[in-house]
This record gives C-alpha cells, structure tokens and sequence, in this order.
C-alpha cells in the first residue's frame, strides 16, 4: 500500500539530499535530453518505446546518483531521463531507497519501474565491472553507454556476469549505441552480454558492439523458458565471441543487418520452436553461423540476403544441425513494423561507421550510408515504408467446415476467477475463459492427431478489442505456428498435432477467449 502524499514528499525529498551529496543535478522538466533518434522494431510495438521522454533530465556521474534520480521520483512510473557521465563502479554504487524505487548495491537496478532512459553524454559513460539488471519494469532505453568486464565469479561480481540483463515480465525495452564487452569466456567468470529470460518481450537491440565473449546472449534461460520474444536485432557488430549470436529459446527475431566476425563456435542458434527471420547480414571468418546447436529441440530460421565470407559449417549430427554450407529457410516470419534493409556488402562499413558507444549516434538510412537522426524526434512521426512486407496472418474470411474444437479437451496457463478452460471450446459465447493476467494461454487437445489450418479466436462480449498481441503454438513441440495482432481467424501451416495453444502476449484491459474454434481447412 502506498503511503500518504505528504509521507512520500518527505521521502522524495530526502532522496533528492542524497542526490545533492552523490553527483547528481536536477534540471527542469522538459529540459532538452541528449537521446537522439527514435525506437526502432520490436520496441515500436505493444505502444512503442519512449523512455523518459517528456520528463525531467538529471545529470549523474556516480551509480548512487542514479538510483537516487530513481529513487527521486513522484512515483515508479513518473518519466525521467538520467545523462551519464563518467566512470560507473562498485565503489560509487550504493544502493538507495524510495517509494519509486527498488534498487540494490553493486548492479545499476532498474527494478519495478517505468519510463526511463539512461543516456551516456559528455566524455562518455562507461559502467566498469558493473552491470545494468532491468527487472518487472517497462517502456526502458539505455543509449550511449559502455558495459565491460562483468562478472558472475571472482571479485568484484555483478547483475550474473551479464553486461545487460531482461528478466521477469518485462516489455518495451530499446537499447542503442551501446558498447557490451568481456575479457574471456565463462572461465574467466564471465557469462552474457546482452540476456532476456522469464517473459521479456518487444526489446530492440540496435547499433550496438558485442564482442571479447564466451557468449553473446540468449533469449530463454532454459528449453523451458519460451514466453520470451519479439525481439529485433540490427545493424550490431558481434566479434570475437564464441557463441550465442544470439541463442534463441521459443520466441520470434528479427535479425537484419548485423555483421559478424570471428564466431568461434556457433552464431544464431535457434532452438526450442524459435523462429528468427535473418536478412542482409554479413558473416566473417566464423563456424556454424546458424542453425540448431547443442540440442534436439529444433528452432527455424527464415533467411534471405546474407552474405557468408570464409565462413565454415560443421556435418549435421543428432545434436547440431547447421544450416548451411547452403542456408534455406524453413519457415517464414511476418514482421509487424517498417525497416529499411541495406545491402549485405555494406554492411561491414556502415556497422563500422554506426555501431557502438562515442559513435556520433548515427544511424543507416537504408542506402549504406551512416547519417546524424534528429536529436529531438517526434515520437508520432511516420515510419518509412516496410522494406519486405509480409501479409498479417489474421484472415477475415469466416472458417468453414466443423469446428474440432467442440467436445475436446483445454487446458491452459492461471486463469482468472469465475473463467474455466472448457469455456473456450463448448460453442457458448456467453461463457469464457480469461488469463489471470494481461498474458496467459489456453490450448484445445485431442487424443489423437488431429490436422489444423485455421483458428478463429472469439472475444466475449464487452471485450472486443481487448486481445493486442497473440502467438499460436503447436502444443506438441513448441513450434510458433502464427503471430499477430488482434483476435478472429488465423491462418496457420496445415498442422497435425494433438494440442495447439493460443498464448496472449499482450492485451489491454481483460482479455476474455469465449471460443477457440479450430477447423481442418
């Protein structure tokens, strides 16, 4: 329960004396920020991506500062942008409490929060041995800034030995010109670079430099672990790692433009009913680039216009299956926002020329050419026209034939009081079921394979609408069969599977399944 306004000026207030004592000032709201462009791919989805914008801007040069703005705060959503500046360690890391906060010494916390951006300015940011841990929080950016050398063993440890850590329900994250390095591998105590697991989705991941690593990074911390997704990674550099290029559990990504160099032992490894859409990237002087590693939990890839430059593959095997020496695609993948690919030649230069912290900031404009955004962007401007538009899967034609659905059975995620399961497959639009949250799944299964081709997701009444965000699954082997927006019918790869599950990734309101009907065709 919160407390009374005046308890929590009093508190807001002596946060803001810490402030005053640890390198931290406060400038007015709406003061002009030093974040340039805006979010791109997944992080323009589920209501975009804004960061701190149209907040007030504070200046922090300690990480005490930084969880004292944080801490600062009217309330955990109150917009903020936090300029970096300095060096950012575990001797000027001090963990701060708030009512608008939730923070810890040793890691940069962003826990339980909302609307913020942290933007390295000035001579440059650079968190040293220290790591940035985002946590039940939404609507994040971290630009500008430089992540080294953190560690899950030895001294000093920090955030998991990862540089950039998503985990447990979080969404809208858009990180940038961002610098993520190690000195080694796990052996010398470090672990991921750039990690997402426990239900992180519509995170970005752009014009950033990963490299010295045993591990890039992974979306899914176990085979298990496939409520993760909708991720976008473009026109990053990735050198010198050994593997998790990144790893993908479940989940969909879209992977354009990045350029590869010295991947020691495997790049993009798709797993676990993943599906990655792969263009225009430029592959170098590396091992098994793409494909299935380490597992029999198959993913699946889309790919088109890479180039592979002295690039090596190893024979297929019960627990490895590269795509290439010839990578073909073996699913496709509708991507729900607008991009501009540049050709997979230039890559390397425009990577060159962009990617990483101290960069300038400056962005591909689709014509292999770096240019200099407008630091000040309004945040409702048009996008550009897609570059490879793909047709939503949501299909108005009504199904017909017979709905399979009836007198099968369900079973699904927690459901919300007063809903049940078989609601979704009895024929009564006035009964439903509803997740006990803003996401859940439901799933239709039979005692015997049973062929699908469409689905027709039916809200409840008063709910129309509610349903933002959806994947379709088959229930067998974790497969995303289709993913979109919006309920009605789905069109999905004629299937033949015992259960398949409808999974909500995002809504607005409470959302309420009355009917998941199937049919054959």
């Amino acid at each position: 329960m919160r407390r009374p306004g005046a308890l929590r000026l009093n508190a807001a207030l002596a946060t803001l004396a810490v402030a005053a004592a640890t390198g931290v000032v406060l400038t007015m709201p709406e003061a002009s920020a030093a974040v340039t462009g805006s979010a791109t791919g997944y992080a323009t989805q589920n209501g975009g991506t804004t960061g701190g914008a149209g907040g007030t801007t504070v200046r922090a040069t300690t990480g005490t500062a930084i969880h004292a703005a944080l801490c600062g705060r009217a309330s955990s959503s109150t917009p903020i942008t936090i300029e970096v500046e300095g060096t950012i360690n575990h001797g000027n890391t001090a963990k701060v409490s708030g009512e608008s906060c939730n923070t810890a010494a040793g890691v940069i916390e962003l826990k339980q929060i909302s609307n913020v951006t942290l933007v390295g300015v000035g001579s440059g940011a650079v968190f040293d041995q220290l790591g940035i841990h985002i946590r039940q929080s939404s609507n994040i950016i971290i630009q500008n800034v430089t992540v080294k050398n953190v560690k899950k063993s030895g001294s000093p440890t920090s955030n998991g030995g990862d540089a950039i850590s998503m985990e447990s329900d979080v969404r809208n994250v858009w990180v940038d010109h961002t610098t993520l390095e190690a000195s080694g591998g796990e052996s010398e105590g470090y672990d991921g670079l750039f990690d997402m697991k426990d239900n992180t989705q519509y995170v970005t991941l752009s014009y950033s430099t990963l490299r010295n690593s045993g591990r890039g990074g992974l979306i899914g911390s176990s085979e298990s672990d496939v409520s993760n997704g909708y991720v976008t990674f473009h026109h990053n550099l990735y050198e010198n790692l050994d593997s998790r290029a990144p790893l993908l559990r479940g989940g969909i990504a879209h992977i354009y433009n990045n350029h590869y160099v010295k991947l020691n032992e495997s790049g993009i490894n798709s797993r676990a009913g993943a599906r990655a859409k792969v263009d225009n990237n430029y592959f170098e002087d590396s091992k098994d680039v793409l494909g299935t590693f380490y597992t029999d939990a198959a993913g699946y890839w889309q790919v088109s216009g890479n180039t592979f430059d002295n690039v090596t593959w190893s024979a297929p095997g019960t627990d490895n299956k590269p795509a290439g020496p010839n990578p073909t695609s073996n699913t496709t993948v509708s991507i729900p926002y607008s991009y501009k690919l540049d050709g997979a030649s230039c890559v390397p230069g425009i990577v060159a020329g962009t990617a990483g912290a101290n960069k300038g900031l400056k962005v591909s404009d689709g014509n292999c050419s770096p240019q200099t955004p407008d630091p000040t962007p309004d945040p409702t401007d048009p996008t550009p026209d897609p570059t490879d538009p793909t047709p939503d899967p949501t299909d108005p034609t009504p199904p017909t034939g017979t709905n399979l659905s009836i007198g099968a059975g369900a079973d699904g995620s927690s459901k919300a009081s007063g809903s049940s399961y078989g609601n979704v497959r009895d024929g009564d639009m006035s009964t439903y079921w509803s997740p006990a949250g803003s996401t859940g799944s439901v799933s239709v299964k039979w005692g015997t394979a049973t062929s699908v081709s469409k689905v027709n997701i039916r809200e409840a009444s008063g709910s129309a609408g509610s349903i933002r965000t959806w994947r379709v699954l088959n229930g067998d082997t974790g497969a995303v069969l289709a993913s979109g927006s919006g309920a009605g019918v789905i069109t999905v790869p004629r299937t033949s599977l015992k259960k398949i599950t409808f999974e909500i990734t995002g809504s607005t309101g409470a959302p309420k399944v009355a009917e998941f009907e199937t049919y054959a065709g």
